[in-house]
Protein backbone atom coordinates (compact mmCIF):
# COMPACT_ATOMS: atom_id res chain seq x y z
CA UNK A 1 0.00 0.00 0.00
CA UNK A 2 1.45 3.38 -0.98
CA UNK A 3 -0.05 5.34 1.92
CA UNK A 4 2.31 4.14 4.64
CA UNK A 5 4.94 5.61 6.91
CA UNK A 6 7.65 5.21 4.28
CA UNK A 7 5.84 7.33 1.69
CA UNK A 8 7.93 10.31 0.57
CA UNK A 9 5.46 13.18 0.92
CA UNK A 10 7.18 15.42 -1.62
CA UNK A 11 7.23 12.68 -4.26
CA UNK A 12 3.59 12.07 -3.40
CA UNK A 13 2.85 15.68 -4.32
CA UNK A 14 4.68 15.45 -7.64
CA UNK A 15 3.06 12.34 -9.08
CA UNK A 16 -0.40 12.44 -7.48
CA UNK A 17 -3.64 14.21 -8.38
CA UNK A 18 -7.06 14.47 -6.80
CA UNK A 19 -9.78 13.64 -9.33
CA UNK A 20 -13.17 15.13 -8.44
CA UNK A 21 -15.97 13.51 -10.41
CA UNK A 22 -19.23 15.38 -10.99
CA UNK A 23 -19.33 17.74 -8.06
CA UNK A 24 -22.01 19.47 -10.11
CA UNK A 25 -25.43 20.88 -9.30
CA UNK A 26 -27.33 18.01 -10.92
CA UNK A 27 -26.24 16.04 -7.85
CA UNK A 28 -25.65 18.69 -5.24
CA UNK A 29 -28.72 20.93 -5.17
CA UNK A 30 -32.27 19.78 -4.31
CA UNK A 31 -33.56 20.80 -7.76
CA UNK A 32 -30.84 18.81 -9.51
CA UNK A 33 -32.34 16.28 -11.89
CA UNK A 34 -30.53 13.31 -10.34
CA UNK A 35 -30.34 14.50 -6.74
CA UNK A 36 -33.36 12.35 -5.87
CA UNK A 37 -31.45 9.19 -6.81
CA UNK A 38 -29.35 9.54 -3.67
CA UNK A 39 -31.65 7.51 -1.43
CA UNK A 40 -29.11 7.19 1.39
CA UNK A 41 -29.00 10.85 2.34
CA UNK A 42 -26.59 10.31 5.22
CA UNK A 43 -24.04 8.70 2.89
CA UNK A 44 -24.57 11.47 0.35
CA UNK A 45 -24.15 14.33 2.82
CA UNK A 46 -21.04 12.69 4.26
CA UNK A 47 -19.55 12.50 0.76
CA UNK A 48 -20.22 16.19 0.12
CA UNK A 49 -18.60 17.10 3.43
CA UNK A 50 -15.67 14.80 2.67
CA UNK A 51 -15.30 16.29 -0.79
CA UNK A 52 -15.05 19.78 0.71
CA UNK A 53 -12.42 18.59 3.19
CA UNK A 54 -10.46 16.88 0.43
CA UNK A 55 -10.54 19.97 -1.78
CA UNK A 56 -9.51 22.26 1.09
CA UNK A 57 -6.64 19.95 2.02
CA UNK A 58 -5.50 19.70 -1.59
CA UNK A 59 -5.41 23.48 -1.94
CA UNK A 60 -3.56 23.94 1.36
CA UNK A 61 -0.89 21.37 0.45
CA UNK A 62 -0.77 22.33 -3.25
CA UNK A 63 -1.80 18.94 -4.57
CA UNK A 64 -2.87 18.85 -8.22
CA UNK A 65 -6.67 19.09 -8.54
CA UNK A 66 -8.62 17.77 -11.52
CA UNK A 67 -12.35 18.33 -12.12
CA UNK A 68 -14.28 15.93 -14.34
CA UNK A 69 -17.88 16.78 -15.11
CA UNK A 70 -20.42 16.01 -17.79
CA UNK A 71 -21.67 18.64 -20.26
CA UNK A 72 -23.65 17.90 -23.39
CA UNK A 73 -25.12 19.85 -26.27
CA UNK A 74 -28.95 20.17 -26.27
CA UNK A 75 -30.44 16.86 -27.33
CA UNK A 76 -27.29 15.01 -26.27
CA UNK A 77 -26.06 14.37 -29.84
CA UNK A 78 -22.75 13.13 -28.42
CA UNK A 79 -24.62 10.08 -27.11
CA UNK A 80 -26.42 9.17 -30.36
CA UNK A 81 -30.11 8.78 -31.12
CA UNK A 82 -30.52 5.61 -29.10
CA UNK A 83 -28.65 4.24 -26.15
CA UNK A 84 -28.81 1.71 -23.36
CA UNK A 85 -27.61 2.13 -19.80
CA UNK A 86 -26.09 5.45 -18.82
CA UNK A 87 -26.42 6.91 -22.32
CA UNK A 88 -30.15 6.31 -22.21
CA UNK A 89 -30.53 7.53 -18.62
CA UNK A 90 -28.74 10.82 -19.28
CA UNK A 91 -31.07 11.53 -22.18
CA UNK A 92 -34.16 10.35 -20.28
CA UNK A 93 -33.47 12.69 -17.35
CA UNK A 94 -32.24 15.41 -19.76
CA UNK A 95 -29.24 16.03 -17.54
CA UNK A 96 -25.91 17.87 -17.70
CA UNK A 97 -26.78 20.24 -20.53
CA UNK A 98 -24.32 23.00 -21.38
CA UNK A 99 -25.62 26.27 -19.97
CA UNK A 100 -28.04 24.69 -17.50
CA UNK A 101 -27.60 25.31 -13.78
CA UNK A 102 -27.35 21.57 -13.26
CA UNK A 103 -24.14 21.28 -15.26
CA UNK A 104 -22.41 24.04 -13.27
CA UNK A 105 -19.97 23.19 -10.51
CA UNK A 106 -21.51 23.04 -7.06
CA UNK A 107 -20.94 25.85 -4.61
CA UNK A 108 -17.49 25.50 -3.11
CA UNK A 109 -16.34 23.05 -5.80
CA UNK A 110 -15.58 25.58 -8.52
CA UNK A 111 -12.18 25.22 -10.25
CA UNK A 112 -9.53 27.73 -9.23
CA UNK A 113 -6.04 28.74 -10.28
CA UNK A 114 -4.06 25.85 -11.73
CA UNK A 115 -6.86 23.29 -11.39
CA UNK A 116 -7.32 21.21 -14.53
CA UNK A 117 -10.82 20.83 -15.98
CA UNK A 118 -11.32 17.72 -18.09
CA UNK A 119 -12.97 18.31 -21.46
CA UNK A 120 -14.54 16.07 -24.08
CA UNK A 121 -15.88 13.43 -21.70
CA UNK A 122 -18.80 11.44 -23.11
CA UNK A 123 -19.12 8.38 -20.87
CA UNK A 124 -19.22 7.08 -17.35
CA UNK A 125 -15.46 6.97 -16.98
CA UNK A 126 -13.67 10.29 -16.63
CA UNK A 127 -11.30 8.97 -19.30
CA UNK A 128 -14.04 8.24 -21.85
CA UNK A 129 -13.57 10.50 -24.89
CA UNK A 130 -11.69 13.04 -22.78
CA UNK A 131 -8.24 14.62 -22.54
CA UNK A 132 -7.62 13.26 -19.04
CA UNK A 133 -5.17 10.50 -19.97
CA UNK A 134 -3.12 12.88 -22.15
CA UNK A 135 -2.94 15.44 -19.34
CA UNK A 136 -1.84 12.89 -16.74
CA UNK A 137 0.86 11.46 -18.97
CA UNK A 138 2.15 14.89 -20.00
CA UNK A 139 2.46 15.89 -16.35
CA UNK A 140 3.91 12.57 -15.15
CA UNK A 141 1.02 11.90 -12.81
CA UNK A 142 0.60 8.21 -12.05
CA UNK A 143 -1.50 8.18 -8.87
CA UNK A 144 -5.14 9.26 -8.62
CA UNK A 145 -7.18 9.97 -5.51
CA UNK A 146 -10.76 9.65 -6.75
CA UNK A 147 -13.85 11.23 -5.21
CA UNK A 148 -17.38 12.00 -6.38
CA UNK A 149 -20.59 10.57 -7.77
CA UNK A 150 -21.96 8.11 -8.19
CA UNK A 151 -19.71 5.62 -6.43
CA UNK A 152 -21.13 2.53 -8.18
CA UNK A 153 -21.38 4.17 -11.62
CA UNK A 154 -18.95 6.86 -12.78
CA UNK A 155 -16.49 6.56 -9.89
CA UNK A 156 -16.27 2.80 -10.30
CA UNK A 157 -16.02 3.13 -14.08
CA UNK A 158 -13.14 5.60 -13.71
CA UNK A 159 -11.40 3.31 -11.22
CA UNK A 160 -11.53 0.38 -13.63
CA UNK A 161 -10.48 2.46 -16.62
CA UNK A 162 -7.65 4.15 -14.73
CA UNK A 163 -6.32 0.80 -13.57
CA UNK A 164 -6.29 -0.57 -17.10
CA UNK A 165 -4.39 2.50 -18.32
CA UNK A 166 -1.70 1.87 -15.73
CA UNK A 167 -2.56 4.38 -12.99
CA UNK A 168 -2.52 3.64 -9.27
CA UNK A 169 -6.06 4.49 -8.21
CA UNK A 170 -7.35 5.17 -4.72
CA UNK A 171 -10.98 5.72 -3.80
CA UNK A 172 -11.38 8.39 -1.11
CA UNK A 173 -13.90 6.49 0.99
CA UNK A 174 -15.37 9.47 2.82
CA UNK A 175 -15.84 11.52 -0.36
CA UNK A 176 -17.91 9.16 -2.52
CA UNK A 177 -21.58 8.17 -2.45
CA UNK A 178 -23.68 5.49 -4.09
CA UNK A 179 -27.48 5.64 -4.14
CA UNK A 180 -27.96 2.99 -1.44
CA UNK A 181 -25.92 1.29 1.31
CA UNK A 182 -26.12 -1.99 -0.60
CA UNK A 183 -24.54 -0.46 -3.71
CA UNK A 184 -21.77 1.08 -1.63
CA UNK A 185 -21.02 -2.18 0.16
CA UNK A 186 -20.85 -4.08 -3.13
CA UNK A 187 -18.19 -1.76 -4.58
CA UNK A 188 -16.15 -1.75 -1.37
CA UNK A 189 -16.28 -5.48 -0.75
CA UNK A 190 -16.38 -6.94 -4.27
CA UNK A 191 -14.83 -4.45 -6.71
CA UNK A 192 -12.16 -2.11 -5.42
CA UNK A 193 -9.49 -4.66 -4.51
CA UNK A 194 -9.37 -5.77 -8.16
CA UNK A 195 -8.50 -2.30 -9.42
CA UNK A 196 -7.06 -0.20 -6.59
CA UNK A 197 -7.32 0.60 -2.91
CA UNK A 198 -9.29 2.67 -0.43
CA UNK A 199 -8.05 5.69 1.48
CA UNK A 200 -9.55 8.56 3.49
CA UNK A 201 -9.02 12.30 3.70
CA UNK A 202 -7.17 11.91 6.99
CA UNK A 203 -4.81 9.26 5.61
CA UNK A 204 -4.03 11.58 2.71
CA UNK A 205 -3.42 14.45 5.13
CA UNK A 206 -0.90 12.38 7.04
CA UNK A 207 1.27 11.98 3.92
CA UNK A 208 1.17 15.47 2.46
CA UNK A 209 3.92 17.87 3.54
CA UNK A 210 3.32 21.58 3.87
CA UNK A 211 4.83 23.65 1.07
Amino acid sequence: MVLNDQTDGHKYLNDTAVLLIEFQNEWLIPSGKVNHLMQDRSQFEKAIKGGRKLLKLSRERKLQIIHSGLRFQPGHPELGKDGLGLRGAIKYFNTFLIGDKGSQWGEGFEPEGDDFVVSGRTGGSAFSGSNLDAYLKANRINRLLIAGFAFHVCVESTLRHGHDLGYDCYIVEDAVSAFTPKQRLHVISEVIHHYGEMTTVEKIRAHLPYQ
